[in-house]
Protein backbone atom coordinates (compact mmCIF):
# COMPACT_ATOMS: atom_id res chain seq x y z
CA UNK A 1 0.00 0.00 0.00
CA UNK A 2 1.44 3.35 -1.06
CA UNK A 3 1.02 6.21 1.40
CA UNK A 4 0.83 9.57 -0.31
CA UNK A 5 2.25 12.64 1.38
CA UNK A 6 -0.04 15.62 1.84
CA UNK A 7 1.05 19.24 1.61
CA UNK A 8 -0.38 22.60 2.61
CA UNK A 9 -1.69 24.65 -0.33
CA UNK A 10 -0.65 27.87 1.41
CA UNK A 11 2.97 27.18 2.39
CA UNK A 12 3.85 23.78 0.87
CA UNK A 13 4.68 22.20 4.24
CA UNK A 14 3.99 18.54 4.93
CA UNK A 15 3.28 19.42 8.57
CA UNK A 16 -0.45 19.22 7.81
CA UNK A 17 -2.94 17.02 9.62
CA UNK A 18 -6.50 15.86 9.11
CA UNK A 19 -7.88 17.01 12.44
CA UNK A 20 -11.40 15.71 12.74
CA UNK A 21 -12.80 12.57 11.11
CA UNK A 22 -16.34 13.90 11.59
CA UNK A 23 -15.46 16.97 9.53
CA UNK A 24 -13.61 15.03 6.83
CA UNK A 25 -12.72 18.13 4.88
CA UNK A 26 -10.85 20.05 7.60
CA UNK A 27 -7.06 20.10 7.44
CA UNK A 28 -4.73 22.23 9.58
CA UNK A 29 -1.15 23.24 8.78
CA UNK A 30 1.01 23.55 11.86
CA UNK A 31 3.57 25.71 10.04
CA UNK A 32 1.46 28.56 8.66
CA UNK A 33 -1.90 28.08 10.39
CA UNK A 34 -3.88 27.24 7.24
CA UNK A 35 -7.26 25.63 7.95
CA UNK A 36 -9.39 24.36 5.11
CA UNK A 37 -10.57 21.56 2.88
CA UNK A 38 -7.87 21.75 0.20
CA UNK A 39 -4.59 19.85 0.33
CA UNK A 40 -1.93 19.07 -2.24
CA UNK A 41 -0.45 15.67 -2.96
CA UNK A 42 1.97 16.75 -5.71
CA UNK A 43 5.47 17.12 -4.20
CA UNK A 44 6.80 19.15 -7.13
CA UNK A 45 3.98 21.68 -6.79
CA UNK A 46 4.37 21.74 -3.00
CA UNK A 47 8.11 22.43 -3.34
CA UNK A 48 7.36 25.41 -5.62
CA UNK A 49 4.72 26.74 -3.22
CA UNK A 50 7.13 26.31 -0.30
CA UNK A 51 9.90 28.18 -2.11
CA UNK A 52 7.59 31.10 -2.93
CA UNK A 53 6.09 31.13 0.57
CA UNK A 54 9.49 31.30 2.28
CA UNK A 55 10.68 34.00 -0.13
CA UNK A 56 7.60 36.14 0.56
CA UNK A 57 7.91 35.53 4.31
CA UNK A 58 11.56 36.61 4.31
CA UNK A 59 10.76 39.76 2.31
CA UNK A 60 7.95 40.62 4.72
CA UNK A 61 10.25 40.19 7.74
CA UNK A 62 12.97 42.37 6.18
CA UNK A 63 10.77 45.29 5.70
Amino acid sequence: MKIEAKYCPNCGSNNIKWVNPVMWSLWICYDCGYEGPIIIDDKKLADEIRKNYLKAKNQKEEG
